[in-house]
């Protein structure tokens, strides 16, 4: 595809072909030269001390074994808090955590030692839930053991609950939820060594989505200097948030076993030991009180928002701050107090997953409007219509909402292309005059969801990301990023953004692999930060660029720069027009490739207080709305979604094709997580740790997809484009539920909504 403009146009992926012919070589299908295989002994126990470690019966001359002994002084996993062990030391804390490494010139030799390493262990009493939890953990002497709080405090509750008319009180829980991600991690580490086989540094290759996150925690492991460390994304067949915090634990366990064995090693885990070792969404409980006219208008609510954070804190803290800022959803009040709290459980530590907290809070809240409309006996849409943000209003915060506000917009466009009040009425009536004829039930829910892009509050300001171009030898613009696409399809859409930027086409411009020995470092590829943030320094890098070389056109003319102008691909001057890459070519014999670079610039006038939490939380913000459409079994409890409708705002459409695709498959996890995918649990052990017992959708379980993408373009992204990764995880879960109520007046507040847990509703449903 050879024209300017590349913005808005669904070009072809450039990694789409590859993948789909099967030549995209993923982790496990890289060569592997000599490298040797490493597997790890995990705690069969939720909670217990480590009495010995015998090693004694592995008689393989070549294995080599790596415990908590081995590791050295900074036996942590170095993310927010160094709680986290490489290896358990003395104690574990659940099911699967790792105790010792071993390696081999083979998997199967290296899984024969494993099964021969003998471990002793004391059980002690777990704390499995949330319930357990609240009433005291034995590792802080019956006390909850609490690893994270934030608390927002807007206005005057007190004052807005004795102004109520109503006031309506709600709890709702949502479990844990399984990334699922195509491929499960990889990592293969190759030991730099020295003359006398001194372990010098290693390089990595993994499925990851965070280069530099994995050289953070390698250099502080090894108390290595950065040169030491070098970290390459292989194609990543997936990862959800899943390969955001856990890349760290099994780089360095593939490190270690490097530095042992002094040779590379990789390690690729089987299925069922990814989703037993690996991290999950939180389970959350969130209460809700709510003050209320008798028109619906909010006027007070208090929200605690509890999430489980598993064994160690990762990055629970960041969690609860966007469940937190997100709690109230996505409508103005003026008196809001929110409270919010991780508790620690001897589960699998609990870690990021695509929404990162706030569709946990963001179900309740749905939820808690669905209650108020039925309180009120008015329509569902309504009382979201009555409350939706507009331009002007403030936040729990005090943030300002002072431009692309959607929240209106995409009620109203859900409304006009469903008949949503109309059809929700019609099932309504349909449910409280039915016979009991064995005909299906049908059903359709409405939610409203909203979600910031980047970092919360301070936290780009804090990272100081980077991104650069570089107008190469053979005339190609190269984009510089450690933001990686694992999916998602980074790689075009930065082609798009730079190719504009610089004025080029498409087939000008080509994109790194992250290595962070190569790329800077533009932050982890989270937050919905990669188009909005690192696009947006792409973008001003490559006008950087293309300004350079606007100057060396005027100084080869001899013409003063003002006299110069770059206008789709073509450099004019009054003397003529020259194109791009004839300057290019020009600069590039002269000087040499050209460099361009942009750091994070914060918002002029936004501030953040993160001792009080108030300020501008995110510098923009998406917005989303969906309906659900269900026929309900009325004998089984089993649910079909018959239609997806999604209307989502996300400032300017980069791709069309993969935002729609983007916006489908994200509602669809959510509307997984809504009504299949249920993590079932015994003495801390997952049930369901395959894919064969863990459900999540497939082609058969996807409804027919109306996408809608609204275009109310920000200051803050490039062209105006905001996060979309995120945002469709909002809004699923509780429009099914919704939809599920209207169809049988069963009203739940626990997801997922199965057909046992409907079953046992409809004993007490509501009429």
């Amino acid at each position: 595809m050879d024209h300017l403009n590349a913005v808005g146009l669904s070009i072809l992926r450039p990694d789409g072909l590859a993948k789909v012919t099967g030549r995209a070589l993923y982790l496990d299908d890289l060569p592997e030269r000599g490298c040797w295989h490493g597997t790890t002994v995990r705690s069969p126990h939720a909670s217990a001390l480590i009495t010995s470690i015998d090693v004694s019966a592995v008689t393989d001359p070549d294995v080599k074994i790596v415990t908590a002994k081995d590791v050295g002084p900074r036996n942590s996993v170095h993310l927010i808090h160094d709680d986290w062990p490489v290896l358990a030391d003395g104690r574990v804390n659940h099911v699967g955590e790792p105790v010792a490494l071993v390696t081999a010139p083979t998997l199967a030799r290296a899984v024969t030692a494993a099964r021969e390493v003998k471990i002793v262990y004391e059980a002690q009493p777990p704390v499995l839930d949330l319930d357990q939890a609240l009433k005291g953990d034995p590792r802080t002497g019956g006390r909850p053991n609490v690893l994270a709080t934030c608390d927002i405090n807007h206005g005057n509750v007190d004052a807005g609950f004795a102004a109520a008319e109503v006031i309506v009180e709600g709890e709702y829980e949502t479990g844990h939820q399984e990334h699922a991600y195509i491929e499960p991690h990889g990592v293969i580490a190759t030991p730099t060594l020295g003359a006398g086989s001194e372990f010098l540094g290693v390089d990595i290759v993994g499925s990851l989505q965070c280069p530099y996150y994995v050289h953070k925690a390698l250099t502080y492991l090894f108390d290595m200097s950065a040169d030491a460390i070098r970290v390459r994304q292989s194609v990543t067949g997936g990862g959800f948030g899943g390969k955001e915090d856990y890349p760290d634990m099994i780089a360095a366990h593939a490190a270690l076993l490097a530095r042992a064995s002094s040779h590379a090693v990789k390690i690729v885990y089987e299925r069922q030991e990814d989703i037993i070792a690996t991290t999950k969404r939180h389970p959350s409980r969130v209460r809700h009180r709510t003050g209320i006219k008798r028109d619906g208008t909010l006027v007070a609510m208090d929200i605690d928002v509890l999430l489980d954070g598993g064994a160690y804190i990762t990055l629970s803290p960041v969690v609860l701050s966007r469940a937190v800022l997100h709690a109230a959803g996505a409508y103005a009040c003026p008196n809001v107090r929110i409270r919010g709290k991780v508790l620690a459980t001897n589960t699998a530590p609990n870690g990021a997953f695509r929404g990162f907290g706030a569709p946990q809070s963001l179900f309740a809240v749905e939820r808690q409007m669905d209650k108020i409309a039925w309180t009120l006996g008015i329509d569902p849409l309504a009382v979201r219509m009555r409350n939706a943000y507009r331009e002007g209003d403030a936040t729990p915060t005090g943030q300002i909402l002072k431009e692309s506000v959607s929240a209106v917009a995409v009620l109203e466009k859900a409304k006009t292309s469903t008949r949503f009040s109309e059809r929700h009425a019609t099932n309504s009536l349909a449910r409280e005059s039915r016979e009991d004829s064995g005909r299906v039930l049908r059903g359709i829910g409405l939610s409203l969801f909203w979600h910031g892009s980047g970092f919360t509050g301070n936290g780009e300001r804090r990272m100081m990301s980077r991104g650069a171009v570089r107008l190469r030898a053979d005339l190609k613009i190269e984009v510089l990023s450690s933001s990686t696409d694992f999916g998602q399809g980074t790689e075009g859409v930065f082609r798009q953004i730079v190719a504009d930027a610089c004025g080029v086409s498409l087939h000008d411009v080509v994109v790194h692999v992250p290595d962070t020995a190569v790329v800077p470092d533009s932050g982890p590829t989270v937050a919905s930060r990669t188009v909005m943030v690192v696009g947006g320094l792409l973008r001003r890098a490559g006008e950087k660029l293309a300004e350079s070389l606007r100057m060396f056109a005027a100084h080869q003319s001899g013409v003063a720069p003002a006299g110069v102008l770059l206008h789709n691909g073509v450099f004019e001057t009054e003397l003529g027009r020259t194109p791009f890459a004839e300057i290019a070519r020009k600069y590039v014999a002269l000087h040499g490739p050209l460099d361009a670079e942009a750091t994070f610039e914060p918002t002029p006038n936004s501030t953040f207080d993160e001792a009080t939490y108030r300020g501008d939380a995110y510098a923009a913000y998406g917005w989303g709305a969906n309906v659900v459409e269900v026929e309900v079994n009325p004998d089984t409890f089993v649910t079909r979604i018959t239609k997806l409708t999604t209307v989502s705002d996300v400032g300017q459409v980069v791709h069309p094709v993969m935002c729609a695709g983007q916006v489908e498959g994200g509602t669809l996890q959510a509307l997984g997580w809504g009504y299949l995918e249920e993590m079932k649990m015994k003495d801390g052990r997952y049930l369901n740790d395959r894919l064969q017992t863990y459900l999540i959708p497939t082609m058969a379980d996807t409804p027919d997809m109306e996408t809608i993408l609204l275009e109310n373009p920000t200051a803050h992204g490039p062209f105006g484009a905001k996060g979309v990764g995120e945002l469709p995880m909002d809004g699923g879960a509780p429009a099914l539920l919704q939809a599920i109520e209207n169809a049988t007046g069963i009203a739940l507040s626990r997801i997922p909504a199965t057909p046992e847990r409907l079953f046992e509703a409809s004993k007490m449903r509501r009429s």
